[in-house]
């Protein structure tokens, strides 16, 4: 029917237009985001499930980043460990060579002099050496142990170790004489023993470490891929709805255009 109050030709190719140039919106917003899901209307379910994956991922690359760190604490302390190990084998050449009766007293002085003063910085190095004033070398109680956690109900302990000079069984060595450096020499050697075993401890539980960053990396990468299917935009296929839902547009413009000009031909005829 022929009329010119109500261009109901007009309005529904104005609606159709508006529909396709939000379709079109949709697709431009997410080619440009590179997401599917930019907002609970895309996909409630999959934003919920997207939301709850993200976090999980952040917490696992967190708990690899804590099984680094503690891999660089392990590392410092075994550093400490080894000039720890230096000492204790220079201790025990001075008293393997206060030991034989080739020396005199003054000799043997001057070398238990340097002894002492390698036990004083066996107990310096344990003491002092800290990891964000952490200390794991200078006393073996629980209280002081360290916990790496990798997420809920996810942990690994370091167990603190002690090897100061009188831990280590060697605080009261002395080479004043030839029988006390025979003595010195087992302690040693026995300290030299329980250092291996801290140290040791300390070696496992960096390759422990290491292997739990190994794994927390592989499961952040396999749910960083299942976001990505739930999340990310298949370009090619959005790629195909912008082209449909561009030429549906510029149909439409046309159509709204021609629909506009019906009512000059009811105009024809009043004239």
């Amino acid at each position: 029917m022929l009329v010119i109050k109500n261009n109901l030709m007009a309005w529904n190719a104005a609606r159709h237009l508006g529909r396709n140039y939000e379709h079109l919106a949709d697709s431009v917003e997410r080619l440009s985001s590179g997401l599917r899901i930019n907002g609970a209307k895309d996909d409630a379910a999959g934003l919920a499930v997207r939301e709850l994956m993200r976090a999980d991922i952040a917490v696992i690359k967190q708990g690899s980043r804590n099984a680094n760190d503690g891999i660089s604490m392990l590392q410092t302390m075994e550093g400490a460990m080894a000039t720890i190990d230096e000492a204790l084998i220079r201790m025990k050449e001075l008293a393997e060579q206060a030991a034989t009766g080739s020396y005199s007293t003054g000799q043997r002085t001057i070398m238990n002099a340097e002894f002492q003063q390698m036990l004083e910085e066996i107990t310096r190095i344990a003491g002092d050496t800290k990891f964000n004033s952490i200390h794991l070398l200078d006393s073996d109680e629980a209280a002081n142990n360290a916990v790496i956690h990798f997420g809920i109900g996810s942990s690994i302990t370091v167990n603190s170790v002690d090897v100061t000079a009188s831990a280590l069984g060697v605080a009261s060595a002395s080479l004043a004489t030839a029988s006390q450096a025979q003595n010195a020499l087992d302690s040693v050697t026995t300290a030299i023993t329980r250092k291996d075993s801290a140290r040791a401890s300390f070696g496992y539980m960096m390759n422990r470490l290491e292997s739990t960053s190994k794994v927390l990396d592989i499961q952040a990468e396999n749910l960083m891929a299942s976001e990505s299917r739930i999340s990310d935009v298949d370009v090619a296929t959005e790629m195909a709805s912008l082209t449909k839902n561009q030429v549906l547009s510029q149909a439409g413009v046309a159509m709204l255009s021609q629909a506009n000009a019906m009512p000059q031909m009811a105009l024809s005829l009043l004239r």
